[in-house]
Parts: C-alpha cells; structure tokens; sequence
C-alpha cells in the first residue's frame, strides 16, 4: 500500500493515482488472502493490478486502463485472450456440463491430439495442474526403475509440491524449505544448470538416481538457458546410466514449436509434463511418454506385469470444459503458424529494446529464446557487447541477480505506459500480439527507463 513504499517516488505516485480501483480491492484483499494475493508472481509492491476484462494480446483493468499483456496467463495464451475459436468451444463444452464424474469422449480426442503432436507422447494421463505432472512423472520413475532418488538443475521450476522446492530461488544446499521434511529433501539432487561435468559426476557416482528433469530451454523460459548441446550429453548419460529424462514442457510444450521443446531441439524424452498451453489457457496437465512407463498407472498391465499399480484419482482429471478448451488451442497451434509468429515478435521486441538501451546508455542486454523477452540488468556492471552477448557465458546467479527495486519500478512504470510486464522482468509474446503493439510496448520501455533515471534509479 502507499505508506508501504517510498513516498518521494514519482514512479510509485503515477502509478497508484492512475490504480484507485487497484489499490481499494488490495487492500480488501489483505484481510481475506495471505499478501493479498492467489500466486506467489503477483506479489507487487504498493499493490498489483486488478484485471476486468482481456482479449487478444489486450487486458483492462477495473479503472478501465488498457494494458499490452506480457503475462499471457502465466505462459498459458499462446493464442491470447479470448480466442473465439476456444472460446466457443468452452461456452459447447460448459453448456453440456463442467463435471460428470465419468469418462467422456473429449478425454479421449484430448489425448489423441497431445500424441499427435508431442513426439515422446505413446500415452497420456491427465492432471489438473502442471505441479501434479511433475509430481506424477517423478512417481513414476520411482515405481518403473525401482530407484529413489532424482536430478534436479539449481533455478528450474517444476512447480510447488514438497520435492521441487529447494534450489529453485533458494535452498542451492539441498536443504529442506518451510514445511518438508528432510527425508523428501534428502532424495533430490541438485547440479549446476551450466556445468555438465556435475551431472555426468553424480549419474557415474550415484546408481539409485531414477530420473533427470529438466526445463528443456532453461531456467524461466531461458533466463538462464540450456543449450541444445547440453541437453543432447545429458540425453546420452541418462541413457548410459539407465536413468530416465524428464522433460519439464509445462511452459514450452506448444510454444517453442506445435510440438514443443522436444521437438524443436530434436531430443525425445522418456517422460513429458505438460500443462498451460495444453488447456488453452484453463485449469489442466497431463504426463506423457512412453507407454511402458505409463503401465504403472493401468490396472491391467501393472497387474499382468506383477507390479503394483500407481494410484491417481483425481475429481478434475481431464475435464471436459478444459478439455474442450484444449482440443480447439491445439489443433489451431497445430494447423497455423501460431508457434512461429510469436517466436518472431520476440526476436522484433528484443532488439528494440536493445536499440533503446544502447541509446539511453544503460548497460542491460534483452535477450531470451523462442518466444521469451529477458533482461540482464548486469548489477555487478560488467562491459555490455550486445551484438556478441552470450548469456551462455555468465553465471546463472548472475543472469538471476536482480535489484528488486528496481524491477518493481520498471513493472510499475510500464504499466504507467500501458504495459503489463511479467516479473522477470520481461514478457512472454502470443500469436495475436501484433506489430503495432510491439511498437507500443517499445515507446513505453523507452518512457519507463527515463522515469526511472529522473527517480534516481539508473
């Protein structure tokens, strides 16, 4: 709120004169949800935005500000807001019924598409969100190769549940986080997302690893990013060392190519997770892979093969208005150049704003892969050489080292300026945004650097 923050601050003041409708339902919000907040990403200080109404590439706040938007849903709306073809799919599908606690026949065509398109997808099992995929790949693991523990790469994100939490954005020690015991702790082990000796170390050293995973293009979407290279070695060594790996394409899968990472880099997992994209922007994931593994969870062959079977109930498994919504996003990212468009508007956006930070003199880098916009806001002060900027080259606590001042100054004043970053910061592009929105969102980092420099802030 207001008194929360510096009071000297035009940025902070243009921001909350522009939000009074923002900053009356925070501060309801504050009596009823821990921060005010549903997710942890929309933490923001004096307050976040409260969004009314999106459509396209566009979100309206509740005082009817007009925002370019570079959440996209979390990563979820490769085709924007509100696409009519999904939209007219969700109003069939809820018309029909949200929940019959039987199977259906959207289910089926759902995981027939996820297999068409997905090159390591033999089977299918849906979740309701992308935290149970990776919760249910790593079960699997366990149960197929009879091995405890796994590999994780410091910075990655697999979501929230009780095995993904350290070495994410602290705990680099393996050590336990708030609320889990260390004897889930105890069974994940953390390596450097740069360094491939380490991995190929542990996989020779430790014979009880069952499974790698791994955020395919690197940490954030390519914040700190993972070379092809690298991950061909390490799709070796798992094979070397009978271990299994995970491809954690729950914000790639559909976006860096129809077919995902996997298929964009030429690389086939044995196990996939898949959430975001995969529902078309509503609540829903699912693991995929080889069908040997995914007999874990069938009745018949685990009980054929003498094992016993993995439990997963689970009431909005495979729901048929997520379904719904996911069929139609598919088969339009399927049939279009969807993936394409937005891996180009990136590129465009990132070398605008390179453009403006060579001319502002201020020695950041935008960089990112496939359809991802990061910054380097280089708080040591390194020498910037943009046109040979290789973030492959930098520490990824580097690359993560950022002033959190100053990313919620810029956050604020791009919204001043029409703009919704996310909080890299930076911006996830969809299909719809369109040339004269980048053009838009590139006069408003231009405003937001000068704003910042007259707060003192560079």
């Amino acid at each position: 709120m207001p008194d929360q923050v510096m009071s000297n601050s035009k940025i902070i003041g243009s921001y909350i004169e522009k939000t009074p409708g923002s900053e009356k339902l925070a501060r309801e919000a504050l009596n009823v949800l821990p921060s005010g907040i549903a997710h942890d990403s929309r933490y923001l200080k004096p307050y976040a935005l409260y969004i009314d109404k999106a459509f396209g590439p566009h979100k309206w706040d509740v005082d009817g500000n007009r925002y370019i938007d570079y959440f996209g849903g979390h990563g979820a709306l490769l085709l924007g807001h509100c696409h009519p073809e999904v939209t007219s799919a969700v109003q069939d599908a809820l018309a029909a019924g949200t929940q019959f606690g039987a199977n259906h026949p959207r289910e089926v065509e759902w995981a027939d598409q996820v297999i068409k398109m997905v090159p390591s997808a033999e089977r299918v099992r849906f979740t309701s969100s992308g935290t149970e995929a990776t919760l249910m790949a790593l079960r699997l693991a366990r149960s197929f190769t009879g091995k405890n523990k796994f590999v994780r790469f410091k910075t990655h994100f697999h979501g929230w549940h009780d095995h993904m939490t350290a070495g994410y954005t602290s705990h680099f020690d393996g050590g336990a986080t708030a609320g889990v015991v260390d004897g889930v702790a105890d069974n994940v082990v953390l390596v450097s997302p740069q360094d491939i000796s380490e991995i190929k170390s542990v996989l020779k050293a430790d014979k009880d690893i069952a499974a790698v995973i791994v955020e395919p293009t690197g940490s954030s979407f390519g914040m700190v990013p993972m070379s092809k290279e690298f991950l061909q070695t390490v799709r070796v060594m798992t094979e070397e060392e009978n271990v299994l790996f995970i491809f954690d394409e729950v914000v790639t899968g559909f976006r860096c190519s129809p077919g995902g990472a996997q298929k964009a880099f030429g690389i086939k997992p044995d196990l996939t997770t898949l959430a975001k994209i995969l529902a078309g922007g509503l609540p829903g994931g699912a693991v995929s892979g080889r069908k040997d593994i995914l007999d874990d969870l069938d009745f018949e062959r685990a009980a054929l093969l003498g094992r016993e079977k993995i439990g997963h109930p689970g009431t909005f498994n495979a729901n048929p208005v997520s379904a719904a919504a996911g069929i139609a996003a598919l088969k339009i990212i399927e049939s279009s150049d969807a993936c394409e468009k937005a891996n180009q508007s990136a590129a465009v956006l990132r070398g605008k704003f390179n453009e403006i930070l060579e001319k502002q003199n201020i020695p950041w880098v935008a960089y990112g892969t496939f359809s991802g916009v990061h910054l380097y806001m280089n708080r040591d002060g390194h020498a910037i050489h943009r046109s040979s900027f290789n973030p492959n080259e930098i520490g990824y606590a580097d690359l993560k080292n950022k002033d959190k001042v100053l990313v919620t100054k810029l956050r604020l004043a791009m919204a001043i300026n029409g703009v919704d970053f996310n909080n890299s910061p930076g911006a996830q592009l969809s299909a719809s945004h369109t040339q004269e929105d980048l053009e838009f969102t590139s006069d408003a980092f231009n405003e937001a650097i000068k704003m910042l420099k007259n707060d003192g802030e560079l």
